[in-house]
C-alpha cells in the first residue's frame, strides 16, 4: 500500500447516516491496487492502530465515568457485531457505517473504500450531533486531538511507498 493520509471534503449524506450532525470531517489516503473491504480497513485502524491512542481511550472511559457516559458500544445496535468499541450499524464491502448514540453526543464513522483496480482508496468521514451541554463540551475539548487521531488511526492501513 502506498499514500498519505490527507483531509478531504465529506462526501456522504449526513442526513441518511446521522440526521441533525452538526460536525463533519473527512481524510483519505490512497492504498496502490490493495483489495481491501471497508470492514478489513476500519478493523485495521481501530485494532491496530498506534498504542497511544489505546491508552487515550483508557484514559477517555476513566474520566467519563462519573458523567455516565458509554465506554463502549457495547448493548448498542449492532447488526455487524463490534469493531473495537464500534458497534457496526450498516455495511457492504465498499462501505462501513459504524457508531452509536449516547447521552451527550451521537456519532458515526463511515470508513468508505473505492476507486479503480489499480488506484483505490479509503476516505474515512466522522460525523457528530450534540445533544447537550455536556457534549458540546466534550466535542470542544477533543476536536484539537481528533485529527491527529484520525490521521495515526489511518496510517495503519497505509504504509510507507517502496
Amino acid at each position: 500500500m502506498t499514500g498519505q493520509v490527507h483531509e478531504v471534503t465529506p462526501n456522504v449524506d449526513a442526513g441518511t447516516v446521522l440526521s441533525g450532525a452538526q460536525f463533519i470531517d473527512a481524510f483519505r489516503a490512497e492504498v496502490g491496487a490493495t483489495q481491501l473491504s471497508a470492514r478489513e480497513a476500519c478493523t485495521r485502524m481501530v485494532l491496530h492502530g498506534p498504542r497511544w491512542i489505546d491508552a487515550l481511550t483508557r484514559l477517555r472511559n476513566i474520566l467519563v465515568t462519573p458523567f455516565g457516559l458509554k465506554k463502549s458500544g457495547e448493548g448498542a445496535y449492532a447488526p455487524g457485531g463490534l469493531i473495537g468499541l464500534f458497534p457496526v450499524v450498516s455495511e457492504t464491502p465498499e462501505r462501513l457505517v459504524a457508531g452509536f448514540d449516547d447521552y451527550h453526543l451521537d456519532f458515526r464513522i463511515v470508513v468508505d473504500v473505492a476507486g479503480e483496480a489499480t488506484l483505490r482508496h479509503v476516505t474515512v468521514t466522522t460525523l457528530v450531533k450534540k445533544n447537550n451541554f455536556l457534549g458540546r463540551t466534550y466535542l470542544a475539548l477533543i476536536t484539537p486531538f481528533h485529527k491527529l487521531v484520525a490521521r495515526s488511526m489511518m496510517g495503519s492501513i497505509v504504509e510507507p511507498a517502496r
